[in-house]
């Protein structure tokens, strides 16, 4: 086979579909087939093959699509009904057995699941598609079946709290993997969506970059901002002489900190340093600066680098000894944070 192989992506949603899933099964639709559209539009541009697959779980687990061409998809209206208990680790398990056997000539294909859960596993002992009753077993099949998946497969978990973190964890899901949402309301899923969409376009950018899998789908932390993956992405270093980084020492307005640092307040020019957790709009700039060397990289690769789609995300910083993001700020009254830096382009 001649010339550069196709990339296909096998993406899966491997979905809840509990009793306690009925108050939102109306917004499930919706996110799913929203993500199903944006998956669409990002194979053309990004001109890549990706075909889909949808499992549903309660006191079984159904697939209700298998491997279907992103640009046939139908909604998913018809085939999300709530009800029933909650076989988690039977469909982590069977979706991922299923997919292992969809054919892999003829191109770079890479497997990309999301698993969304309001609640705790209840059910897989007593489900027939299980490959054990026994409770402990299939956590140990699940921890078995994750470590040893090829890179070119990742698994991510969505749980509703703390305590689903840590039996994602135990079941092997890697840490960085698993994201947490609030299932209480639409909003929470809505918020949810925009999580997988963020992961997804993470996933696509770095497969034009060639790479497979991931076990950091949910991070900004050293497993996706590192010199390999921003050299893959393509940054370059902004001139040092178009930019400057000044330390905040206070509570301060974005503006004042500016002006009182001797410099003219320009609005789009001056970006913050991501400490908490941020709402981060479509249009805002980002950059990222390795703490060694001061150095900073900005553009579009930058958001990419992050895997922001073009909507607005929550971000979260999360633990990166060598590089600190920033955002850019369009306000005049956004709050600087102590012991933090600001970067101002000049």
């Amino acid at each position: 086979m001649s010339g550069k192989q196709n990339y296909i992506n096998h993406v899966a949603l491997v979905l809840d579909a509990s009793s306690s899933m009925s108050h939102l099964s109306g917004k499930v639709v919706e996110v799913a087939d929203q993500q199903i559209s944006y998956l669409a539009r990002r194979s053309e541009e990004l001109d890549q093959e990706t075909r889909v697959t949808v499992y549903v779980f309660s006191n079984t687990v159904e697939c209700v699509i298998y491997d279907k061409d992103v640009l046939r998809m139908p909604s998913l209206k018809q085939l999300y009904r709530a009800g029933g208990m909650t076989a988690l680790l039977a469909a982590a398990l069977k979706s991922q057995h299923e997919l292992a056997q969809t054919a892999q000539l003829y191109g770079d294909h890479s497997f990309l699941t999301f698993v969304l859960t309001d609640g705790q596993e209840n059910a897989s002992h007593r489900c027939q598609d299980a490959p054990s009753k026994d409770p402990r077993v299939l956590v140990e099949s699940v921890a078995r079946m994750i470590e040893t998946q090829a890179d070119n497969w990742t698994l991510a978990v969505l749980v509703p709290d703390q305590m689903g973190k840590r039996e994602a964890m135990r079941c092997g899901f890697p840490k960085d993997n698993i994201a947490i949402w609030d299932a209480t309301s639409t909003q929470g899923l809505e918020e949810a969506g925009q999580v997988i969409q963020e992961a997804t376009e993470k996933f696509m950018v770095g497969r034009t970059k060639g790479i497979r899998g991931s076990r950091a789908v949910f991070s900004t932390g050293a497993e996706t901002v590192n010199k390999d993956t921003i050299k893959a992405a393509g940054l370059t270093p902004v001139n040092p002489s178009q930019y400057q980084l000044i330390s905040v020492t206070r509570d301060a307005g974005i503006r004042e900190w500016v002006v009182e640092s001797g410099h003219t307040y320009r609005t789009g020019g001056a970006f913050y340093q991501l400490s908490k957790s941020e709402k981060v709009q479509a249009r805002k700039r980002i950059a990222v600066l390795e703490k060694k060397t001061d150095r900073v990289y900005t553009g579009p690769e930058a958001r990419a680098l992050l895997g922001l789609p073009d909507v607005e995300v929550r971000v979260k910083p999360n633990h990166n000894d060598d590089f600190t993001i920033f955002v850019q700020s369009t306000s005049v009254n956004r709050k600087l944070v102590p012991n933090t830096r600001l970067l101002l382009m000049l």
